[in-house]
């Protein structure tokens, strides 16, 4: 038998590969944590390049959160995603956040340099990532964006949105002052109703963008009118469960150019993998098999 201090390489449940004791680790942090896909999708990159490394799911349950994302250096982790409900918290015990994190107010990406903590937001860098694969042609100019929800993800897609330079954003939620807050808080020209005005925010819009839960399996349906939406306008769902969403078939029966979710997933993980495993990956046809029939 093996003695506990050599160095026999370890068979990587998480990867598929021979890990050495050089093996770099990263993982996701959530709770829960077991339907995430982040371990599908980072393993089949880890394959895929042949990285000495492993990726793994990390259940940290509420009011643990801080010790777990401090104790990260000091296991040798590289890194780690995090998703809900940690992401505020992650922003508050980093040493060092980017601009990106800083301006949206939480971390969906750690990455351990020299001891420290740096947090980092990619959802925004996934989202237009996603779009521009699928869409090579979009151009942030060409109109108005409409933004329906004014959570994390919708407060992510406007920022990535500005940067790109849409010309006005019309964010719409159930609950107003949750969109003036967003507002508020990334500046720029945004306009904020109600759903209820969804038509007349359609009107001349070249972009629809859905970043509430609303269309996802176990939610309620998304309930909107695309009437007055243009016909060549692009329709983009950030649900992915179902992959074809109620909105994403509609818009499609009326002609528009639609775009699935399950990109942004994709797209939002390769900033993170870079920086653990030193290889920036592809988001290919193969990958989105992996990571929806595993």
């Amino acid at each position: 038998m093996s003695g506990a201090n050599d160095n026999t390489p370890l068979s990587g449940a998480a990867t598929g590969l021979l890990l050495s004791g050089a093996a770099r680790v990263a993982g996701v942090i959530g709770w829960p944590v077991a339907h995430s896909r982040s371990p599908r999708l980072h393993g089949h990159w880890l394959r895929t390049y042949g990285v000495d490394g492993a990726y793994v799911p990390l259940a940290v349950a509420p009011g643990t959160a801080e010790r777990a994302i401090r104790a990260l250096p000091a296991l040798g982790f590289a890194g780690a995603n995090v998703t809900v409900p940690h992401k505020e918290i992650a922003a508050r015990v980093c040493d060092e956040l980017t601009d990106q994190a800083r301006r949206i107010g939480a971390v969906n990406t750690l990455i351990v340099d020299h001891g420290r903590l740096v947090g980092d937001t990619t959802d925004g860098f996934g989202f237009l990532e996603n779009l521009r694969q699928h869409r090579p042609d979009w151009r942030a100019a060409a109109g108005p964006a409409v933004v329906l929800g004014a959570g994390g993800s919708a407060r992510a897609v406007c920022a990535a949105l500005l940067d790109a330079g849409v010309p006005e954003i019309r964010l719409l939620n159930r609950t107003v002052n949750k969109a003036e807050a967003v507002a508020d808080a990334l500046g720029g020209p945004i306009r904020c109703a109600p759903l209820s005005e969804s038509g007349r925010a359609m009107m001349d819009a070249a972009l629809l963008v859905n970043t509430t839960v609303l269309g996802m399996q176990g939610q309620p349906p998304l309930d909107l009118n695309l009437d007055s939406l243009p016909a060549g306008a692009e329709v983009t769902d950030l649900v992915y469960a179902p992959l074809e969403t109620s909105l994403l078939a509609a818009a499609r029966e009326r002609g528009n150019p639609v775009v699935d979710g399950l990109g942004m997933l994709l797209h939002q993980a390769r900033p993170g993998f870079k920086a653990w495993f030193g290889v920036d990956p592809e988001v290919t046809d193969a990958l989105r098999r992996v990571v929806l029939d595993g």
